[in-house]
């Protein structure tokens, strides 16, 4: 029997994708607030003995996660055999260690929570940093899909003679996958952050592809401070206009419309999170692993 899709508000677009990818059931439910700011939960299918698949993506996961809660509990109540939760961005991964003394590891806090009210976890390209797997924090079957292969054979489709550039150290493994798929050379960036929006970047010589695309890649669009600087680097070379390409498209405040102002060919993402950008999609990869 196939699994009921429900979207959490906001995914309704992927949700319904992937239950057409999967000829799966659509959930019918109801989430709304009360005047007093409480969130109202009504489960309108049958749940009992099914597989149920909730999606949503956690930007901005404090406004999401008592709903998801409430959500899950509830459908657990009404006596549905398991829950998966498939959240494409997941968020709380950055604060993987004590930086400073009086804080809390919130990745570890966050990952307890979801750990006990859904019964499995799928995401796409998380930022682990610190941490080799998902298991190290999760205490439920947590599973990671990555966009390297839909990103390598966009970059083939879609641009001329690419060099692929990563924004640090961490990017380079990464970035050499979806490079090498893409059969395109890379270079990787050093890079120093002063502070959430304070970046400088080290540029290697690039001047023997100075008639190649630069194409900078990056798993989490935020800022986009690297991103901006590097293009900063980039028009004293002379090169064709850079195109961005990232999976999780953030953007805080104004960072898209500084991004595309800086002089940028083209700003591309994966629709992990729902944006204007997105022009890479997810869907058949989540519906294979469902």
């Amino acid at each position: 029997m196939k699994p009921i899709i429900f979207a959490l508000p906001g995914n309704e677009s992927l949700a319904k994708n992937i239950a057409n990818a999967i000829h799966a059931e659509e959930g019918q439910v109801i989430i709304r607030e009360f005047p007093d700011g409480e969130t109202y939960i009504r489960v309108l299918s049958d749940v009992k003995n099914r597989k149920i698949v909730l999606v949503c993506t956690l930007i901005d996961p404090n406004k999401k996660m008592l709903p998801l809660y409430f959500l899950s509990k509830t459908i657990k109540s009404l006596g549905a055999m398991s829950v998966c939760l498939v959240t494409p961005y997941l968020s709380y991964m950055r604060q993987d260690k004590v930086f400073i003394s009086g804080e809390g590891v919130t990745s570890e806090y966050f990952a307890s929570l979801i750990s006990g009210f859904v019964d499995k976890l799928i995401t796409i390209d998380p930022h682990l940093h610190r941490r080799k797997n998902m298991n190290e924090i999760y205490t439920i079957p947590s599973e990671i899909l990555h966009t390297s292969l839909l990103i390598s054979s966009y970059i083939r489709k879609h641009i001329k003679d690419p060099i692929l550039i990563g924004p640090d150290v961490e990017s380079k493994q990464w970035v050499s996958v979806i490079a090498e798929k893409a059969n395109a050379p890379f270079i990787i960036l050093e890079k120093t952050r002063h502070g959430d929006k304070n970046v400088s970047v080290t540029f290697p010589s690039i001047e023997k592809f100075k008639d190649h695309t630069p194409v900078l890649v990056d798993d989490i669009i935020s800022t986009a401070r690297t991103m901006i600087e590097t293009v900063k680097h980039l028009k004293k070379t002379n090169m064709k206009p850079p195109v961005c390409i990232g999976v999780h498209a953030v953007f805080s405040d104004n960072s898209y419309e500084s991004l595309k102002d800086s002089g940028v060919g083209q700003i591309i993402t994966c629709n992990t999170i729902e944006h204007e950008s997105n022009k890479i999609d997810i869907t058949k990869l989540i519906a294979k692993k469902l």
